[in-house]
């Protein structure tokens, strides 16, 4: 059952467009600038792959919007709420609106697929155990597992299959905005390509929201709606494919272009396997 603060949560993020904004984020660790006046929107119900170089803060600021890393400056508004100047209840509405996928998947190893799976309803909600069962297999049968995954542990597991009971994990509360870490990283190119296209049929099946961080060309071709670029301690530029291919950053350019990207509209290379 959602909470009051849940459903003006979700009645705020019909009322416009931007779902996040993070204004002038300064993070440093022992006095070494990683973010420096950084500003970011995301829109709803858009996929918005984040790219960079190596060291470029792109799971730093993921960490940091999810305030699992202090920030020394700046101020970020998810779902029209500012979470340093929330109350309680409005931090606990704003956090179960939130699902994250870690790079490799995080998964406790001495819970099964659906203990895993259950770990935020047992933080956030009051139901009994049969209730979370079903839930749980729900979940499961969502990210396209088996209904038999659902007692393994994660040592039982292959790669992908991490990937989709950590998925599982990360909807376990029906959030609106979902952080995604590498996602397809580690996987082989099928089943990459099968991954980014279980989260473009479930933004679109469920209204979702994602911030995915990845390194992943297949990815930022086939299902992001906007693509932001970390360079220089903040975004260089945040656009559509079409813009991002067309800006001359030196880095962008050889990202794009360079012999690994695919054959699009205004890159003239040869298509080679990612």
């Amino acid at each position: 059952m959602k909470t009051t603060d849940e459903t003006k949560l979700r009645g705020a993020a019909t009322q416009g467009d931007v779902i996040l904004s993070a204004r002038d984020i300064c993070v440093a660790f022992d006095g070494f600038k990683v973010l420096d006046h950084l500003d970011l929107d995301i829109y709803r119900g858009e996929i918005l792959g984040f790219v960079g170089g190596s060291g470029t803060g792109k799971s730093v600021l993921m960490r940091t919007i999810l305030r699992l890393l202090p920030r020394q400056a700046g101020d970020i508004h998810m779902l029209g709420i500012d979470y340093d100047e929330a109350d309680e209840e409005e931090r606990i509405a704003l956090d179960m609106q939130l699902g994250v996928l870690f790079q490799h998947g995080a998964l406790f190893s001495a819970l099964t697929v659906k203990e895993n799976i259950q770990v935020p309803m047992r933080e956030y909600l009051d139901l009994p155990r049969p209730l979370m069962d079903e839930l749980a297999h729900l979940k499961i049968d969502l990210v396209g597992l088996a209904p038999e995954a659902a007692n393994r542990y994660p040592s039982e597991l292959s790669g992908g299959m991490i990937k989709r009971a950590a998925l599982a994990r990360a909807l376990a509360l029906d959030p609106m905005l979902v952080f995604l870490d590498e996602p397809t990283s580690g996987l082989d190119p099928v089943g990459a390509a099968e991954f980014d296209e279980l989260i473009a049929k479930l933004r679109d099946t469920l209204g979702l929201t994602v911030y995915m961080v990845t390194h992943d060309l297949d990815s930022l071709f086939s299902v992001c709606d906007r693509i932001a670029v970390l360079g220089q301690k903040k975004v260089l530029v945040a656009g559509t494919l079409d813009a991002i291919l067309a800006n001359d950053d030196p880095w962008i350019q050889s990202y794009f272009h360079g012999k690994r990207a695919r054959l699009l509209p205004g890159n003239g290379e040869q298509r080679q396997a990612v």
